[in-house]
């Protein structure tokens, strides 16, 4: 029986995101997606295989995983890399014969070097992913003088996955739980004297740190797809949208409940800033306007949640191989102030149009008292959006 665990709880720092890297869309899907389906289609790991990742990215997580289809277990992770390990193997089957410890930003990882490091920890106990350096590789003191230079063809990238016998790893990392980190699984088994072995890894199982790092992933996919990379068609859209203030409603803005003494009037939850931004998007893809996919006549979107109506137009939007660039949402109201929930506003929307979310931008203003904004009869909202298609 066969068991991984996917090590996903870092950040996007060096990458230039404010989230976690492997939420970040590559080629249309989030990287973790890929990642895990690069293990779960091997078909080989009977004994499950765990995600571990923060706290903070656990929910996004599991609603990632269950969107592809993909049934990887989710686990919080620890302070560091090594803590995150030892809690993913935890999690793992204790029946299990092996386990393959991957890292989640590595989801150009291929079947065949899942397989190779997975016969060689069968065989020998241990299976580790490496690549033949190409540069002359230089050990400098602290002032970066050179001190020697090692023979390379002696020295050896390590990648993942690092597979093991599972007793061997969990001793392992039970033994150096408190002790001295290490950089990767193989030092904690090489510390106990057990001889490491390495197998061929490849050069395209990059771990994804930096931008380029992005852009060299997608050239890598592109080309087992067979597709060139071409200069994606740019679209446009704007949408409008006004709904009355009332008693007795609740009043929703992209996706965040507003606490005031009246509400906006509608068959949905009248969410005027999203049907906005739902009809910018529609109208940049020459789909029509939310009154012909969400007409006020049916009884199936009587108080819907604006939130799920903007997921189907998502997909509609994906359905024709376009994605989300920017948005840019104005939302028009005299009262009440809206300051302190527009980075929750500008949160909601990331996630439900699958962007970082410094592709949204929205921003409130006032009429100065004029108009039926300025006499606080309602609320309108403008949106402006940009999609794209690949080619």
């Amino acid at each position: 029986m066969n068991a991984a665990v996917i090590v996903a709880a870092g950040r996007g720092t060096r990458m230039g995101l404010e989230r976690n890297k492997v939420l970040a869309p590559l080629c249309g899907e989030p990287v973790i997606a890929r990642t895990v389906r690069a293990f779960e289609q091997t078909g080989w790991f009977d004994g499950g295989i765990v995600v571990v990742t923060g706290a903070c990215d656990a929910d996004e997580m599991k609603r990632i995983l269950a969107d592809g289809g993909l049934h990887a277990q989710v686990v919080l992770g620890g302070a560091d890399r090594q803590e995150s390990v030892c809690r993913g193997l935890a999690a793992t089957n204790p029946e299990a014969d092996y386990v393959a410890i991957h890292d989640g930003a590595r989801p150009l990882v291929t079947t065949d070097v899942i397989a190779r490091t997975l016969e060689s920890a069968q065989k020998f106990g241990s299976g580790v992913a490496a690549v033949a350096l190409k540069d002359t590789v230089k050990r400098v003191d602290e002032d970066s003088v050179v001190v020697d230079t090692p023979p390379r063809d002696k020295l050896r990238a390590v990648q993942t996955p690092q597979t093991f016998e599972a007793g061997l790893i969990r001793k392992a990392h039970a033994a150096y739980a408190l002790g001295e980190r290490a950089t990767d699984d193989a030092a904690l088994a090489e510390r106990m004297g057990v001889a490491v072995h390495l197998t061929e890894g490849d050069v395209e199982n990059i771990k994804l740190t930096t931008p380029e790092d992005m852009l060299l992933a997608r050239q890598v996919i592109l080309k087992r797809e067979g597709q060139k990379e071409e200069k994606p068609m740019m679209r446009i859209g704007h949408g409008y949208d006004v709904h009355r203030l009332v008693e007795n409603r609740k009043l929703i803005l992209c996706g965040v409940e507003i606490p005031y003494a009246l509400g906006l009037l509608g068959h949905s939850d009248a969410d005027v800033a999203l049907h906005a931004l739902m009809d910018a998007l529609l109208g940049a893809a020459a789909l029509g306007d939310i009154g012909r996919h969400f007409p006020d006549t049916d009884p199936t979107y009587k108080g819907a949640d604006s939130g799920k109506l903007l997921d189907h137009v998502v997909a509609l939007l994906e359905e024709k191989g376009y994605t989300v660039g920017n948005v840019d949402v104005t939302i028009i109201c005299q009262r009440p102030k809206l300051k302190d929930y527009i980075e929750q506003m500008r949160e909601n929307v990331a996630r439900h149009l699958k962007v970082d979310i410094d592709c949204v931008n929205i921003k409130a203003t006032t009429t100065e008292k004029l108009g039926f904004e300025g006499e606080g009869l309602g609320i309108s909202s403008h949106a402006v959006a940009c999609i794209e298609k690949a080619g």
